[in-house]
């Protein structure tokens, strides 16, 4: 069995459950009673008869077949589908030759085409799409009847060329339209490591890649230099990427033989166990970790992980809820079934699907005021990337405007670690006078037995 996510985010549209391609015989269980499954096939070939014998004009019988099977897939939830030849072949070759995306991670939820995060300096966080939008129309079409695999074919595209989507935003009266260049994505996945004050650092990770736990390795160590004592790790809107590489990241932190998610599903194949299997590379470090409605897959892997196993304080609002397995089972004639066969768990067996990761501390922001600080990091990396001599007068005034939007989580974050740290050094401190009082208690008793005993 191989796993890997359905289509590539370097793409630029995602889709990041996990998809398992395996054999049809692999996830059948007891079957149905012979009966029950003769009567049903009876019943539906029934149906298929009278339709070609009575609509309008004449349809093939494979015509028939391929619109029950892609019913009854949606019948079940939104993300089973049927795949025909050609979808199942292009989902195959995903990442073979040249595409151009938008930079988006879509899901089905509430039966519509929903945005989980659009990624940092992608075309679509450019346009200013956010977590939550609900695309309804691509290219002047609904996006209704519009299968995930189908959406995400159409919003791909030769780099350069234009896409025209229709949103319909949370909260707002009015569609929103966008017209959006396709591009190739290149994403980077750690971003703004620093120190934010007080030898507190501050890493965020924007989406899960081959090489992220490297580079987070990396600059962790920039920041160890630096003598760091604690660290605000931000997933907030970062969409999930490689299973095994969030798993990575939770490892860091835990280390030894310790659960960190698992799988659950009605087939046996499907109960997996994940766990850490080396030495925590931070073990002692106090971490907060930021997430927001953007946090989805990968994210809420790493968040409930040290969530569960107290290792971190999750500040900010819930996230996204994306945690369901997607299995994928060839049919004979070259088309395919893409089943949800199980759901993501965090070590304390609570489900990730639908749900999403709750903070330990709360803290929410607007949906304005989220845009305007990534707005506000891109300007000045814009700025201060910017060559010598250009000019960035437009972008320095920008900036000031932003300049009062507070970062409220982070803030948060950032108090808390204070507290903690404030609070280890009294303690520290205490217990140090109170071993210095014990010692010089000892040695005054020790004095005056000794003298009582020489008289």
């Amino acid at each position: 069995m191989t796993t890997r996510t359905l289509f590539r985010v370097f793409g630029g549209v995602a889709v990041a459950c996990a998809v398992s391609f395996l054999s049809g015989s692999a996830l059948l269980p007891a079957r149905a009673s012979d009966t029950q499954l003769r009567d049903s096939l009876d019943f539906f070939v029934s149906a298929m008869d009278l339709v070609q014998r009575n609509y309008y004009r004449e349809v093939k019988a494979s015509e028939l077949t391929y619109g029950g099977f892609k019913g009854m897939c949606s019948a079940l939830d939104p993300h089973s589908q049927f795949m025909d030849k050609a979808i199942y072949k292009e989902m195959k070759e995903e990442t073979e030759g040249e595409f151009g995306g938008l930079g988006i991670e879509i899901t089905m939820r509430d039966q519509f085409l929903t945005v989980v995060a659009a990624i940092e300096d992608t075309p679509a966080f450019k346009a200013g799409l956010q977590p939550g939008d609900r695309i309804v129309e691509i290219e002047g079409g609904s996006t209704k009847e519009l299968s995930l695999v189908e959406a995400v074919r159409k919003l791909r595209g030769t780099p350069g060329t234009t896409v025209h989507i229709t949103v319909m935003r949370p909260g707002k009266k009015e569609m929103l339209q966008f017209a959006i260049t396709r591009a190739n994505i290149q994403i980077q996945s750690i971003k703004d490591a620093g120190i934010l004050m007080d030898k507190i650092g501050y890493v965020r990770i924007t989406q899960f890649q081959e090489h992220t736990g490297r580079d987070f390795d990396k600059a962790m160590g920039e920041l160890q230099k630096k003598g760091i004592q604690a660290l605000v790790l931000d997933l907030r809107n970062n969409p999930g990427g490689l299973l095994q590489v969030a798993i990575e990241i939770a490892d860091k932190f835990i280390g030894g033989d310790t659960l960190l998610v698992y799988t659950k599903g009605r087939v046996s194949s499907q109960n997996i166990e994940f766990r850490s299997h080396t030495k925590a590379a931070y073990p002692d470090i106090p971490v907060v970790v930021l997430v927001n409605k953007g946090s989805a897959s990968g994210s809420e892997i790493v968040a409930g992980a040290l969530q569960d196993l107290r290792r971190g304080v999750i500040v900010g609002s819930t996230s996204f809820g994306k945690g369901s397995v997607q299995s994928v089972l060839p049919l004979p004639d070259g088309s395919a079934l893409r089943l949800t066969t199980a759901k993501y768990f965090t070590p304390k067996g609570r489900c990730i699907q639908k749900i999403g990761i709750a903070p330990d501390i709360a803290v929410t922001m607007s949906e304005e005021d989220e845009f305007k600080i990534q707005l506000k990091r891109r300007l000045e990396k814009m700025i201060s990337e910017s060559p010598r001599g250009t000019d960035v007068t437009a972008e320095k005034e920008e900036f000031k405007k932003l300049s009062r939007v507070r970062d409220l989580p982070l803030e948060r974050a950032t108090d808390l670690l204070q507290g903690l740290r404030a609070y280890t050094r009294v303690s520290h401190n205490g217990q140090k006078i109170q071993a210095q009082a014990s010692t010089a208690g000892s040695s005054k008793t020790g004095v005056k037995d000794a003298s009582t005993s020489a008289h």
